[in-house]
Protein backbone atom coordinates (compact mmCIF):
# COMPACT_ATOMS: atom_id res chain seq x y z
CA UNK A 1 0.00 0.00 0.00
CA UNK A 2 2.74 2.21 0.93
CA UNK A 3 3.73 4.15 -2.34
CA UNK A 4 7.06 5.69 -3.13
CA UNK A 5 7.68 9.37 -1.80
CA UNK A 6 5.21 8.75 0.96
CA UNK A 7 5.66 8.11 4.58
CA UNK A 8 3.64 6.52 7.06
CA UNK A 9 2.97 6.67 10.84
CA UNK A 10 1.33 4.39 13.03
CA UNK A 11 0.09 4.45 15.92
CA UNK A 12 -1.17 1.66 18.37
CA UNK A 13 -4.35 1.89 20.12
CA UNK A 14 -3.63 2.82 23.80
CA UNK A 15 -6.86 1.00 25.37
CA UNK A 16 -9.75 -1.15 24.02
CA UNK A 17 -11.54 1.31 22.52
CA UNK A 18 -9.24 2.91 20.06
CA UNK A 19 -8.65 1.66 16.69
CA UNK A 20 -5.34 1.11 15.79
CA UNK A 21 -4.44 3.59 12.69
CA UNK A 22 -1.92 4.82 10.21
CA UNK A 23 -1.53 7.48 8.23
CA UNK A 24 -0.26 8.96 4.87
CA UNK A 25 0.91 12.66 3.81
CA UNK A 26 1.67 13.83 0.74
CA UNK A 27 2.87 17.40 0.78
CA UNK A 28 1.09 19.28 -1.70
CA UNK A 29 1.34 22.64 -2.64
CA UNK A 30 -0.41 24.79 -5.25
CA UNK A 31 -0.41 28.73 -6.53
CA UNK A 32 -2.91 30.67 -4.14
CA UNK A 33 -4.06 27.62 -1.98
CA UNK A 34 -3.44 27.14 1.56
CA UNK A 35 -3.79 23.34 1.53
CA UNK A 36 -0.13 22.37 2.29
CA UNK A 37 -0.78 18.25 2.53
CA UNK A 38 -3.43 15.79 1.77
CA UNK A 39 -3.47 12.53 3.48
CA UNK A 40 -5.17 9.30 3.98
CA UNK A 41 -6.15 7.28 7.60
CA UNK A 42 -6.66 3.62 7.52
CA UNK A 43 -7.62 2.31 10.42
CA UNK A 44 -6.64 -1.29 11.48
CA UNK A 45 -6.42 -1.85 7.58
CA UNK A 46 -10.25 -2.27 6.79
CA UNK A 47 -11.31 1.35 6.52
CA UNK A 48 -9.53 4.06 4.81
CA UNK A 49 -10.45 8.23 4.91
CA UNK A 50 -9.38 10.12 2.05
CA UNK A 51 -8.98 13.68 1.53
CA UNK A 52 -7.77 15.23 5.19
CA UNK A 53 -6.31 17.91 4.37
CA UNK A 54 -3.06 20.23 6.04
CA UNK A 55 -4.11 23.67 6.08
CA UNK A 56 -2.37 26.85 6.44
CA UNK A 57 -3.91 29.22 8.61
CA UNK A 58 -2.78 32.96 9.27
CA UNK A 59 -1.05 31.52 12.18
CA UNK A 60 -0.58 27.80 11.82
CA UNK A 61 -1.13 24.52 10.10
CA UNK A 62 -4.04 22.18 11.46
CA UNK A 63 -6.01 19.19 10.14
CA UNK A 64 -8.95 19.42 8.12
CA UNK A 65 -11.18 16.11 7.85
CA UNK A 66 -13.13 15.70 4.92
CA UNK A 67 -16.13 17.81 4.51
CA UNK A 68 -19.28 18.77 2.57
CA UNK A 69 -20.80 22.47 2.36
CA UNK A 70 -24.55 23.08 3.16
CA UNK A 71 -26.52 26.25 3.11
CA UNK A 72 -28.09 27.78 5.91
CA UNK A 73 -31.37 29.38 5.93
CA UNK A 74 -30.29 33.37 5.88
CA UNK A 75 -28.43 32.28 2.14
CA UNK A 76 -24.94 31.45 4.38
CA UNK A 77 -22.70 28.28 3.79
CA UNK A 78 -21.13 25.91 6.41
CA UNK A 79 -18.86 23.44 5.77
CA UNK A 80 -19.97 20.13 7.71
CA UNK A 81 -17.49 17.28 8.20
CA UNK A 82 -18.26 14.36 6.92
CA UNK A 83 -16.32 12.13 9.70
CA UNK A 84 -14.41 12.84 12.45
CA UNK A 85 -13.38 11.86 15.98
CA UNK A 86 -15.50 11.30 18.94
CA UNK A 87 -13.24 11.70 21.82
CA UNK A 88 -10.58 14.65 22.59
CA UNK A 89 -8.37 12.34 23.26
CA UNK A 90 -8.39 10.41 20.04
CA UNK A 91 -8.71 13.76 17.99
CA UNK A 92 -5.60 15.05 19.67
CA UNK A 93 -3.74 11.32 18.54
CA UNK A 94 -4.59 11.49 15.46
CA UNK A 95 -4.25 15.19 14.69
CA UNK A 96 -0.52 14.53 16.29
CA UNK A 97 0.01 11.51 13.64
CA UNK A 98 -1.09 13.56 10.77
CA UNK A 99 1.20 16.75 11.40
CA UNK A 100 3.99 14.29 12.22
CA UNK A 101 3.71 12.27 8.82
CA UNK A 102 3.24 15.88 7.18
CA UNK A 103 6.76 17.52 8.87
CA UNK A 104 8.20 14.42 8.36
CA UNK A 105 7.28 14.72 4.51
CA UNK A 106 8.08 18.24 4.28
CA UNK A 107 11.49 17.66 6.17
CA UNK A 108 12.60 14.67 3.56
CA UNK A 109 11.19 16.80 -0.03
CA UNK A 110 13.29 20.20 1.61
CA UNK A 111 16.13 17.80 1.86
CA UNK A 112 15.98 16.23 -1.47
CA UNK A 113 15.73 19.59 -3.03
CA UNK A 114 18.38 20.93 -1.48
CA UNK A 115 20.62 17.96 -2.46
CA UNK A 116 19.41 18.29 -6.17
CA UNK A 117 20.20 21.80 -6.29
CA UNK A 118 23.56 21.69 -4.91
CA UNK A 119 24.37 18.62 -7.57
CA UNK A 120 23.02 20.99 -10.11
CA UNK A 121 25.06 23.77 -9.13
CA UNK A 122 27.91 21.56 -9.26
CA UNK A 123 27.45 20.12 -12.67
CA UNK A 124 26.91 23.91 -14.05
CA UNK A 125 30.47 24.68 -12.23
CA UNK A 126 32.02 22.06 -13.77
CA UNK A 127 31.16 22.45 -17.39
CA UNK A 128 32.21 26.23 -17.17
CA UNK A 129 35.65 25.25 -16.25
CA UNK A 130 37.83 26.04 -19.47
CA UNK A 131 39.35 23.02 -20.77
CA UNK A 132 43.05 22.52 -19.22
CA UNK A 133 44.85 21.42 -22.42
CA UNK A 134 44.23 25.39 -24.06
CA UNK A 135 47.57 27.38 -23.35
CA UNK A 136 47.76 30.39 -21.69
CA UNK A 137 47.05 33.28 -23.54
Amino acid sequence: MEQSGKTEVSRDAENAQEPEFRVAVMPFERENSNIRGLARIYFEDCFVVSNVSIIQDKEKEFVAMPSYMVKQNGGKSQYQDVCFPVTKEFREKLYDALMDCYQQERDKAMNQGMEQATSQSMERAESRQPDRNLPFR
